[in-house]
């Protein structure tokens, strides 16, 4: 008797140590960055991924019991909990593994008086990578080595580059160095890089010769090229300013770089031809992925369009939290102009 009390205690407090091993795990990746923490985080992302479908399978175990009583059916609850939660485990670690695995996606847009020159090009679009204690340098340089075979004529970086958390920032930013394009690389910064101060991620990338573009426009054979970072774009009266000042002219092709699809009514009504977004990973996974689509609607994901202007939003390279997709995938968008 005494064996099983001191058995249940360990349950309870090893489930109890799991419950909040997650929100232990960000406290620690905030401050510290070396092998433990970084283990530490790991583990405790997969399984905060992994409760999520056994929390689903448990209540699925409960809904078929319900049923089949209120049909007259007999079933074996034991059995229904243990097929339910091994499908649960096995759907949760296909998510972890499809979340490793980087997927090109090609896609053409159509401009109206699109530059001669840009005729026939291609652009690179790549978000969300969260380098941090899950992703790191050697994630990076995958991602360029992926976009450099595809030889694009520009690459625009729509933020959350980093997670947010304790990193050397220049060491992580390293693999940009290798990042060429005959148009110019470009990037926004994001969510996680605007926690807090962002000057050391900025540095870092500027550092690695990307071009950081903060509130401004750029001219490249013909094509107006505007960048605003996350801060500036989520209210609608920050953006629209912003977008004022840049002086659009709306009788050319414009693309807007910014990293969330929050307002792209306001992009529209300046005028913009194409805004290029990530930010909301689709999801990553159910049920978080319902709720992206219920915030987003057709600015989720993809190729969508208001009014006169184009939206495409990437699902993004890397994962936020649980490094599981399942409903998503991380992706490197091509983007083709006519």
């Amino acid at each position: 008797m005494e064996l099983a009390s001191h058995g249940a205690l360990w349950i309870k407090l090893l489930l109890g140590f799991l419950s909040v091993s997650f929100v232990a795990a960000s406290l620690l990746a905030f401050r510290y960055t070396n092998a433990a923490v970084r283990a530490f985080y790991r583990a405790a992302a997969v399984w905060l991924g992994l409760l999520t479908f056994f929390f689903i399978a448990a209540v699925s175990s409960w809904i078929v019991l319900g049923v089949s009583r209120l049909a007259g059916l007999s079933v074996n609850f034991h059995r229904v909990v243990e097929v339910l939660f091994a499908a649960a485990a096995i759907i949760g670690l296909y998510g972890v593994f499809n979340a490793g695995w980087t997927r090109i996606t090609r896609t053409t847009v159509r401009l109206a008086n699109l530059p001669e020159a840009w005729r026939g090009r291609k652009a690179a679009l790549i978000s969300d990578v969260h380098l941090g204690h899950v992703r790191n340098g050697s994630f990076l340089r995958r991602m360029v080595a992926k976009i450099l075979q595809e030889a694009p004529d520009a690459i625009f970086i729509a933020g959350d580059l980093y997670d947010g958390t304790a990193i050397d920032a220049g060491l992580a930013a390293k693999p940009l160095q290798q990042l060429k394009a005959p148009q110019g690389v470009y990037f926004v910064a994001g969510n996680h890089e605007q926690f807090g101060d962002d000057s050391k991620y900025l540095r870092a990338v500027e550092a690695a010769g990307v071009r950081v573009l903060s509130n401004e426009k750029v001219e490249v054979d013909g094509m107006q090229i505007i960048g605003v970072p996350y801060r500036n774009a989520t209210r609608d009266t920050h953006l629209a300013s912003t977008l004022r000042g840049v002086h659009l002219d709306r009788d050319r092709a414009s693309i807007l770089l910014t990293h969330a699809p929050d307002h792209p009514e306001i992009a529209e009504a300046a005028g913009v031809s194409l805004q290029l977004s990530g930010h909301t990973h689709l999801g990553q996974f159910i049920p978080w992925s319902w709720m992206a689509r219920r915030i987003y609607r057709q600015f989720v994901y993809g190729l969508s369009r208001i009014g006169k202007m184009q939206v495409f939003t990437s699902s993004g390279a890397g994962t936020w939290g649980p490094p599981l997709r399942l409903g998503s995938n991380p992706e490197i968008v091509m983007l083709q102009f006519e």
